[in-house]
Order: C-alpha cells, then sequence, then structure tokens
C-alpha cells in the first residue's frame, strides 16, 4: 500500500513525539528503536523509511522537544501584557509537575549532563534549542524593561533548570517541594514578575 507525503509526515511525527518522551524520562543512552516504534505503534522495519540512523532520530527528537518548549512559552505569552507570560512559564518550570513529569518537561533540565556523550550532530541541536528559548525569555525580560536582557535571560534559565535538577535529586518530596517553591519566588521578587491568576503548577 503506498501512502501520501502527509500521512508519512503524521506518522514521522508520532515517532518523534514518542522519542522525545522517552528520551526525557530514560535518556538518550537507554532508548531503543524497536522500543520506540513499538510505542508509536508501528513495526521496527518502517523506522527506515523515516531516519536513516539511531542518531538521526536524535537529533530529530531534539529539535522536537524545543519546538514543543517553545511553542508552550508562546501560548503561555500570547496576547498578555509584559511580564505575564515569563511569570506563567516561571510558574510551570518551577512546579511539582514538571519535576515529576519528566516525559513532558523542559529537554535542559533532562538532557544537559547526557550531551557530552552524544553525536555533534545532536549537541548543535541541542545548543541550537537552547538558544530559541534563551532568546524567548530575552524578549519578555526587555519587554519588562530589565537591563541587558539576553544575559539576564540566559541567568534566570540556568537558575530554574540547577533548581529542577536538584529538587529531582532530592528524595525527601517536602524539601524537593521547598527548592522549587524558594526559587520561584526569588525569581518573582527579583525580576519583580506578577503571580500568575491560574498558575499552570499545583503546589502554589
Amino acid at each position: 500500500m503506498r501512502y501520501d507525503a502527509e500521512h508519512k509526515q503524521r506518522t514521522r511525527s508520532r515517532v518523534l513525539k514518542e522519542a522525545a518522551a522517552a528520551i526525557r524520562s530514560e535518556g538518550p543512552d537507554r532508548i531503543g528503536v524497536a522500543a520506540i516504534m513499538g510505542r508509536a505503534g508501528l513495526t521496527h522495519g518502517g523506522f527506515y523509511a523515516h531516519f536513516a540512523s539511531k542518531d538521526e532520530l536524535l537529533v530529530a527528537a531534539i529539535g522536537e522537544m524545543f519546538d514543543t518548549a517553545c511553542a508552550y512559552f508562546e501560548e503561555l505569552s500570547a496576547g498578555k501584557p509584559a511580564g505575564e507570560g515569563l511569570a506563567a512559564y516561571v510558574a510551570f518550570y518551577l512546579s511539582r509537575y514538571h519535576r515529576d513529569h519528566r516525559e513532558e518537561g523542559c529537554p535542559i533540565a533532562t538532557m544537559a549532563a547526557d550531551l557530552p556523550r552524544l553525536v555533534p550532530q545532536a549537541r548543535v541541536a541541542f545548543e541550537q534549542g537552547a538558544a530559541r528559548l534563551t532568546t524567548l525569555i530575552a524578549g519578555q525580560l526587555e519587554a519588562l524593561g530589565r537591563p541587558d536582557p539576553g544575559i539576564a535571560a540566559v541567568s534566570l534559565l540556568s537558575e530554574m533548570v540547577g533548581a529542577v535538577v536538584l529538587a529531582r535529586s532530592i528524595a525527601d518530596p517536602e524539601h524537593s517541594t521547598a527548592i522549587l517553591r524558594a526559587s520561584r519566588q526569588s525569581i518573582r521578587e527579583r525580576l519583580g514578575l506578577p503571580l500568575p491568576p491560574a498558575p499552570p503548577e499545583r503546589d502554589n
């Protein structure tokens, strides 16, 4: 049976979404092509109709993760006054939900430690994706009138990533949640961000 180009693109997108979720939750070294194709409801043999190798899949999946992350940031910011979108993103990023759902979260917090072991193309895709997300944050900071928004965006993203990574490493759930809450409060006070009227997190 022959399929049209749209069907092939939909199938590729499904594989990428499953690969992105598996990489976030299990790490890039522990995923297998057969398992990902199975999660997508496809046969192992169909993999090579879409990707030449596992490394090519990894590079494309990293791009998919950052596409999702940037689209979510833009969704939170759309039509809102300066600062409200950033406040909502900070609330999501430093939430128990984000901490507990690696498979849906920011790829920076889940993959940064794996980067030195990945192929150069994957590192380039990761760096490009991180730069896109940083640029979106910088745009919000610029709209707020913050000085040096590019530098401030790098600092803010680094702080949030570090807080999530640390919170995920702590066994005591109350201590872990306290780390997220403290970082969230510190960022809001430092940047003068409003409290989101309907924050995406579950523990505010």
